[in-house]
């Protein structure tokens, strides 16, 4: 394990939860949006995540070539899923984007955006955020401690 290796996984938790941060706060800001370009309601995103280990096929800035490939690197963003959960019907007849026939009439396709869901999401993500953030600045806190034991 190098020297940079803690900094290395630290920094890949930072840059996942940023990511994780600004689509929590995407779904939120389309929580009544009612019509996209795709049609229909917003349908909400989540952050999958995944491990980084010895088999992946990139290598992090300060690896070293003998690097133990059973030990974990961090993680890394697999993909950005749109949740297929069904929509919310709101009962809303004046509104543009309201059903004009059927057994749903007058009924509106909401986002199936929780904002509770969302802002619990964004609280965890904002805390592993932090998480990282103290792992990277306690690394190099030791690093310079081990600089001055060998001066």
């Amino acid at each position: 394990m190098g020297l940079f290796t803690s900094i290395n996984i630290a920094s890949s938790g930072l840059s996942a939860e940023r990511l994780r941060s600004d689509v929590i706060a995407d779904n939120i800001a389309n929580a009544s949006t009612t019509r996209t370009a795709e049609g229909g309601p917003f349908k909400r995103s989540r952050v999958i995540l995944r491990p980084i280990n010895g088999q992946t096929y990139f290598r992090l800035p300060f690896q070293p070539e003998s690097f133990d490939k059973g030990a974990g690197l961090g993680v890394r963003v697999a993909s950005i899923e749109k949740d297929d959960s069904p929509s919310i019907l709101k009962y809303d007849p004046t509104h543009p984007d309201a059903i004009k026939s059927g057994p749903k009439a007058g009924y509106v396709e909401m986002p199936n955006v929780n904002i509770v869901t969302e802002m619990v999401d964004l609280i965890a993500a904002s805390r592993a955020y932090e998480a990282n953030s103290t792992m990277a600045n306690g690394s190099k806190s030791m690093f310079l401690k081990a600089l001055e034991i060998g001066r």
